[in-house]
């Protein structure tokens, strides 16, 4: 038996494929242990995985206190991805592991899936592909995205790679955010304004937030309200941060012209009503990534690892509980 220190690949896409990112860890005299089962490990599955691991290259698994609790090794969850609403990060910090986040590796590839269904609800994409492949061949008018105007809430690394993409269709670009960078508004254009202004006025709404307490069902029924009939809500960021059932009534009821969804609240979305709806283009929560954003997360993940393997610390900002390295100086 093995009696080197493991890393727990959990991200079940790499499971099989050539993965060369991965090779330094084993250089450095790692074991590397790949997620097989095809999808997120649950919690008992995850706590089972866990003996002799001293860091997890984590994906959708939750984090949650009874993980840390049995997880004895373990020093790092380095995240393939930027959100870590999964995560509980008091107990990660009790336990002296550190959370370290791919932040600033797949904005570019979310902001590019952002824009697609943008466009496909623009152009009724998927209305006309499902025509022309039952050998219907009708033509009619679509809304268009060109010059039209597109509110981003939260302009973060992503909302600001929107906001570049759109500026290159010549939309006007409205942005909310509690702490909005503006200097960058001023350079490309961006009118900042209050979230009651952007839903107001945005042909295109686009959700950049966290997933937190404080955002939790952000886009409310009374906020979803106050956007145009003919108006298209798109989530690229967590599924939580929108009332599912509000967005739903809206969709039906006619007061929103439609949705692109590539998160959900639960996750697949099995048996949710907004699959049933035509206006509705839906994704696998598969904004962040592309093939340039696997090497990106995965290579700062294991830089992450190795560097808090050598005892040092990752670089500014990559770690949310830096406290810990405190507790192993």
């Amino acid at each position: 038996m093995s009696t080197k220190p493991k890393v727990l690949v959990a991200v079940q896409q790499m499971a099989d494929r050539e993965a060369p990112y991965l090779r330094p860890l084993e250089e450095a005299g790692l074991e590397v242990v790949r997620n097989r089962r095809g999808r997120p490990l649950t919690e008992s599955e995850l706590i089972d995985s866990l003996p002799g691991v001293f860091a997890t290259l984590a994906w959708g698994e939750a984090y949650t206190a009874r993980v840390f609790e049995h997880a004895k090794r373990l020093r790092v969850v380095a995240r393939f991805g930027v959100g870590y609403d999964r995560i509980d990060i008091s107990a990660a910090t009790r336990h002296g592991v550190a959370i370290a986040m791919a932040f600033g590796a797949n904005h570019e590839s979310v902001a590019d899936y952002t824009l697609a269904l943008m466009l496909a609800l623009a152009v009724d994409l998927v209305r006309h592909h499902e025509q022309v492949k039952r050998g219907e061949w009708i033509t009619a008018f679509h809304p268009g995205f060109w010059g039209k105007t597109v509110g981003i809430v939260g302009l973060g690394r992503i909302g600001k790679a929107v906001v570049r993409r759109c500026r290159g269709f010549e939309m006007s670009v409205l942005a909310y955010d509690p702490e909005p960078d503006l200097a960058f508004a001023r350079a490309h254009a961006v009118r900042v304004a209050p979230l009651e202004t952007v839903l107001r006025e945005a042909d295109f709404v686009s959700l950049h937030l966290p997933l937190t307490p404080e955002t939790a069902g952000f886009l409310n029924r009374e906020r979803l309200s106050l956007m145009k009939p003919t108006a298209f809500l798109i989530n690229t960021a967590r599924g939580a941060v929108v009332d599912e059932d509000a967005l739903y009534d809206a969709l039906v009821k006619g007061r929103l012209a439609g949705a692109g969804l590539d998160a959900f609240a639960k996750e697949p979305p099995s048996g949710s009503p907004l699959l049933g709806l035509h206006q509705v283009v839906v994704g696998p929560h598969a904004g962040g990534s592309d093939e340039a954003a696997e090497v990106a997360m995965a290579s700062r993940c294991v830089d992450s690892i190795l560097a808090i393997l050598r005892g040092e610390e990752p670089g500014p900002g990559l770690v949310l509980n830096p406290e810990v390295f405190a507790q192993h100086a």
